[in-house]
């Protein structure tokens, strides 16, 4: 095996999706702290500074209680190096969850044992699918009174068409948890009472079910109830089967209680051993493989002001393929232009350290003065578009203005900086000197004015508008899209990339428009391929 392929059969590179408090958070941090990669257990309940879960530094996050951004942890464990991209857990955020995954080769999905499958989880897992992206599923918060395990595997299996199988298994729940038996390796792992924030052992070895020790282990009501439950599901749920899993139809199911630290190590080397290591990427002209000897890779995200005290912009960068190294010179392919990787980081969420070498799987971080964009190839000179990084048309639009008129200047280039971020959709109406704003969903507007004030010290107001919704529009013919566009002038902006857009009223605004055009395509998403 060359040094390459070696390399990149270590890599696990995943993100982890859930609904907003089924514990996307507590379980990322417990997750770091299994791999080493931070000390402190507890910080999500702990007070004042401590508190901040390490994914999510941006200020309205730690003041809302939610993660917004999509953050980068990098740690190793048991011979594999885990790229961890936590996800924001508010659905008014999901075109930045859905670039994430973009950029990774399998999913974590967390589930709460009392809620079972959410509305969250639904659309991402849709996302996933459409991707085709292996699940693990983790069902969450077994240390309170929940939903029967069995109940909680069909809901999975019925909601969402995917075939289940656990890999370890809950001995009671709430306050009788007493822990899990491990089905793939015959452990059986219990919880220590009163051991909170302590790492728990890693579990009794055991020949299978029917060893004489594991009964004497277990009080005699839970030890029959876990063979007859096990005899179940056993008989209901296919065993693993790595390529089923990998081909994204089937999830192993581990359980635990991830404030509790428990089910997580069971959880982590389930990851190592089954997850893939970094696939195959696409391209509009070919695929990338990962073990190619030459540098490729593509930015999935845009982070303005990480750190607050310098203007900085990071572009998140997933290498597809080659050996990076500090200082090399990749090429810029939308414009052409050679950059110097002078100074790429890698990050533990808001910590970064220089990355020295980089793989397939690897996220890095390159410093970026505006020149680099969502879906921006970087390559060793070969002119590659990746394909399926999307934009998404906004579902509500709003007038922005400064509240000094003033700034109107300073207010446009935070607006473009953010569009190019991705945080928002940004369009400048041909007529006018008002900017619209389009989001997902109501709390992106808040996030949005609380970060135009704090990192650029722009206060902003934002007001509802009688737009409808936003199009970008295409013709094959430049004439025919002149045409149009000439024609609707006072319905036409600019993106922030110079694209044009078409702004409707209502919808039969729009539906009129198409049909007095019937050459020009009126589109609800925008391919990102660099061009």
């Amino acid at each position: 095996m060359s040094f390459i392929s070696d390399k990149i059969d270590q890599r696990r590179t995943f993100a982890i999706i859930a609904h907003p408090d089924a514990g996307k958070t507590t379980l990322t941090e417990k997750l770091l702290l299994f791999g080493g990669a931070i000390q402190l257990a507890g910080a999500v309940k702990a007070r004042g500074e401590a508190r901040r879960a390490h994914s999510d530094w941006m200020k309205v996050e730690r003041e809302r209680g939610i993660s917004v951004a999509s953050s980068v942890m990098s740690f190793d464990y048991t011979g594999c190096a885990f790229n961890l991209l936590d996800t924001p857990g508010h659905e008014d955020f999901s075109e930045d969850t859905y670039r994430t995954l973009t950029a990774v080769d399998s999913a974590v999905m967390v589930i709460d044992s009392a809620k079972g499958i959410e509305e969250q989880t639904r659309k991402l897992f849709e996302v996933c699918r459409l991707r085709d992206v292996p699940i693990i599923t983790f069902i969450n918060k077994l240390d309170r009174d929940g939903r029967e395990p069995l109940d909680l595997l069909d809901e999975i299996e019925q909601t969402l068409a995917l075939d289940v199988t656990p890999a370890t298994w809950p001995i009671g729940m709430g306050r009788d948890f007493l822990g899990c038996y491990d089905l793939l390796s015959d452990r059986l792992v219990l919880m220590e009472k009163g051991a909170k924030g302590a790492l728990p052992k890693e579990g009794e070895q055991f020949t299978g079910l029917d060893d004489p020790k594991l009964a004497d282990r277990l009080p005699s009501h839970a030890y029959e109830k876990l063979v007859e439950d096990v005899e179940m599901v056993r008989g209901l749920c296919p065993p693993f089967d790595r390529d089923s899993y990998r081909a994204g139809h089937l999830s192993p199911v581990f359980f635990g209680s991830a404030v509790n630290n428990f089910g997580v190590r069971e959880l982590l080397n389930g990851i190592a051993e089954m997850a893939p290591s970094p696939r195959v990427q696409n391209t509009t002209t070919r695929e990338v493989l990962p073990d190619e000897d030459k540098v490729t890779g593509f930015v999935f995200k845009i982070q303005a002001n990480m750190d607050p005290k310098h203007r900085d912009r990071i572009a998140f960068v997933r290498i597809c393929s080659g050996h990076f190294k500090k200082g090399m010179k990749l090429t810029h392919v939308r414009t052409g232009k050679q950059l110097t990787m002078h100074a790429p980081t890698l990050f533990l969420a808001q910590d970064r350290e220089l990355a020295e070498e980089a793989f397939a799987g690897d996220i890095i971080g390159v410093p970026n003065h505006g020149q680099l964009r969502i879906a921006d190839a970087l390559t060793e000179g070969e002119s590659l578009f990746f394909t399926g990084i999307p934009s998404f048309a906004p579902e509500m639009l709003q007038k922005a203005r400064p509240k000094d008129p003033l700034r109107a200047k300073h207010l446009g280039r935070a607006l473009s900086q953010l569009a190019e971020e991705g945080a928002a959709q940004v369009f400048k109406p041909r007529i006018g000197a008002d900017w619209i704003v389009g989001v997902v969903g109501p709390l992106q507007f808040d996030v949005l004015a609380d970060r135009i004030r704090t990192e650029y010290d722009v206060p902003v107001i934002f007001e509802p508008t009688t737009l409808y919704t936003a199009r970008w529009v295409s013709a094959e013919d430049p004439r025919v899209l002149k045409a149009f566009v000439d024609a609707n002038q006072g319905a036409l902006a600019d993106d922030h990339d110079g694209d044009p857009v078409f702004l409707a009223r209502n919808a039969w605004h729009l539906d009129r428009a198409a049909e007095d055009y019937p050459k020009v395509s009126f589109h609800k998403t925008k391919e990102h391929t660099g061009l």
